[in-house]
């Protein structure tokens, strides 16, 4: 039974048993197989598992959302958000931010388990890195499309995506690109203060991968980890992802801490280590519950000078729709 016990499932790898629950990085490095949350603002959720097996994440049922979805921001509020990104960005104090929003409401039945939804999400929005993660007081159902971290042995991997078209388009245009470059240099500099001088590299620069309704722009930059480096070491080189955070990160951090308040798991890290190998996903595309009766999802998109307010609104409308429609009720 899956419901809400105690348990993580991710790209066929699924861990029972549930053995400690910790916010402590350095446990990490144990050998063991953890469950990881990571929210954008840090708080941690490492959940231990002695049982991991390979097999399908089964089919539950799932009574679909009937109330409209209530944001954050409304349209005007949001458009007001990126001009205040454009500002900022023509003074010179940051040259790109990622503006999200939050949408939430309240399930009709009290004791639903977001796994009904997960298993929709898998069927209707199959991602490569969908995942699903239970335990006490949290609940997530994730159909990510971006990879956050891979680890095998030394070698790290970090696949951001910036740019973001209709499935039935073609090219992306100059802001995306430029944009995703940004994040690429960021991504460069952040693996550059965990692996060895001259390791890093940009694997590959903007490939165009089809999910869903939507077309990415994706690149890939790669290192090798410097020796005696932990978990914590790297969450701190890396944390929050560069994609969903801004350029220079410290600088769009202010930003979004002063406009949105606090994301939580959402645009966090959601995946699993064991040992020297690792799969953590960027947070997007995201269902959260926290214990309660309430689910959240967040959108968003990245800002740059080049940026149209009511265009990024209408990417965050894009983002959701189709997970949207996948839960029910009304965007």
């Amino acid at each position: 039974m899956f419901g809400r016990e105690s348990q993580f499932w991710m790209a066929g790898i699924h861990a029972t048993n549930l053995k400690e629950v910790t916010d402590d990085a350095s446990k990490l490095d144990d050998g063991s197989f953890w469950a990881v949350m990571k929210t954008f603002e840090g708080t941690a959720t490492f959940a231990r598992f002695a049982d991991v097996e390979r097999n399908d994440f089964p089919q539950q049922d799932w009574d679909r959302l009937t109330k409209p979805w209530i944001s954050s921001h409304d349209q005007m509020d949001y458009m007001a958000y990126v001009s205040t990104i454009r500002s900022a960005i023509a003074e010179g104090g940051v040259y790109q931010v990622n503006a999200c929003r939050q949408l939430h409401q309240t399930m009709d039945r009290k004791n639903q388990s977001l796994a009904g939804l997960f298993s929709q999400l898998l069927i209707g929005n199959p991602a490569p890195f969908a995942a699903y993660l239970s335990v006490k007081n949290l609940e997530i159902a994730s159909a990510s499309p971006e990879r956050f971290l891979s680890r095998t042995g030394s070698t790290i991997l970090t696949s951001p995506i910036k740019g973001t078209i209709t499935r039935n388009e073609d090219t992306f245009g100059e802001k995306d690109e430029a944009e995703n470059l940004m994040i690429v240099d960021l991504m460069r500099n952040d693996l550059g203060r965990i692996c060895t001088p001259g390791s890093v590299e940009v694997a590959e620069l903007f490939r165009h991968e089809k999910h869903p309704g939507i077309t990415h722009l994706v690149s890939d930059v790669k290192g090798e980890l410097k020796s005696g480096l932990g978990w914590r070491d790297i969450f701190d080189a890396t944390m929050p992802p560069g994609s969903v955070s801004g350029a220079p990160k410290s600088a769009a951090l202010r930003m979004i801490e002063e406009n949105e308040r606090v994301r939580g798991p959402y645009c966090g890290a959601l995946g699993w280590v064991h040992g020297d190998r690792a799969e953590l996903a960027v947070a997007i595309r995201t269902f959260w519950s926290a214990g309660d009766s309430i689910v959240r999802f967040g959108t968003g998109a990245g800002i740059t000078w080049g940026s149209d307010p009511a265009s990024e609104w209408e990417e965050t409308q894009l983002k959701a729709r189709h997970l949207i429609s996948i839960a029910g009720g009304q965007l």
